[in-house]
């Protein structure tokens, strides 16, 4: 069912440029003038995102890099910390190992046979061993720590360039958004107001087919015996049918809706009103 729309409104969608024609459909043509000028306003709004082009996409990329790159710094910090903490464990298990020795070396002192001895010094050399695999462990531990600074600062690098990237790209959306919101604005409005003028299954038809059209085009004219669409040859007995203004017809290889030259005329001198 049509929607409801002021007495204002509907005067306007049924004045035409020329004298009205007693072999269309008043009602299908009101219904293929409306949806046209719906089309001509939605690609007015197009244009305007394509000249923000990629912007918004390009700015929601950088600030998901500079997430990503502090993530990465954080982890790379608290990967320092567990290196250097463990560094210190190993310090303090070196200092233990040191005064076993020294207490072994001075049980030597006090043996009373060469397996005694022996034995002690077994000991001494395992604890030795202990140290070294400690130190080694540490070294490895301090060159990790060094590489993962060097990581952080390569980070940091990157994150100021990129910081400067996106200030650019956001000082370069703000300034094309404020040239064209209002205009936009003016657009969705009139967008809306159109879409008073069009039945429920009509208009639910017009979106779907609009978004699945590349170049959101749901609505064309014939452009050379061909669908301004897809551009498919459109038989003359059907462009003949189109003309007749009787029903609303679509193309039959990408299904946008047909119209004629002259619906377009009466949708762009609506528009200029």
């Amino acid at each position: 069912m049509a929607k409801k729309v002021s007495t204002k409104k509907a005067q306007e969608l049924t004045e035409a440029p020329a004298i009205l024609r007693p072999d269309v459909d008043q009602a299908v043509e009101k219904r293929l003038v409306a949806l046209y000028t719906l089309q001509s306003v939605d690609s007015e709004i197009d244009k305007i995102r394509i000249i923000r082009g990629e912007l918004p996409q390009a700015v929601q990329d950088l600030e998901d890099e500079i997430a990503g790159l502090h993530t990465r710094m954080d982890n790379f910090a608290a990967e320092i910390k567990e290196t250097e903490a463990a560094n210190r464990q190993r310090n303090a298990e070196i200092t233990e190992h040191q005064e076993q020795i020294k207490k072994y070396q001075k049980q030597q002192d006090n043996v009373r046979n060469n397996r005694e001895f022996e034995s002690l010094n077994k000991e001494i050399e395992f604890q030795n061993l202990e140290i070294q695999l400690c130190e080694r462990k540490n070294r490895d531990g301090v060159a990790h720590v060094k590489e993962l600074k060097q990581h952080i600062d390569a980070a940091k690098v990157l994150v100021q360039n990129r910081e400067k990237d996106l200030d650019a790209k956001r000082e370069e959306l703000l300034s094309i958004t404020a040239e064209t919101e209002k205009d936009e604005e003016r657009l969705r409005q009139k967008s809306a107001e159109q879409e008073q003028y069009i039945d429920e299954r009509y208009l639910t038809a017009y979106k779907r087919i609009r978004n699945a059209a590349r170049n959101g085009l749901a609505v064309v004219t014939i452009d050379r015996d061909s669908c301004g669409g897809c551009f498919s040859s459109i038989p003359p007995q059907r462009q003949m049918e189109i003309k007749m203004h009787k029903k609303v017809i679509v193309c039959e290889n990408c299904g946008r809706i047909l119209v004629d030259d002259d619906i377009a005329e009466k949708a762009k001198a609506l528009l200029q009103k």
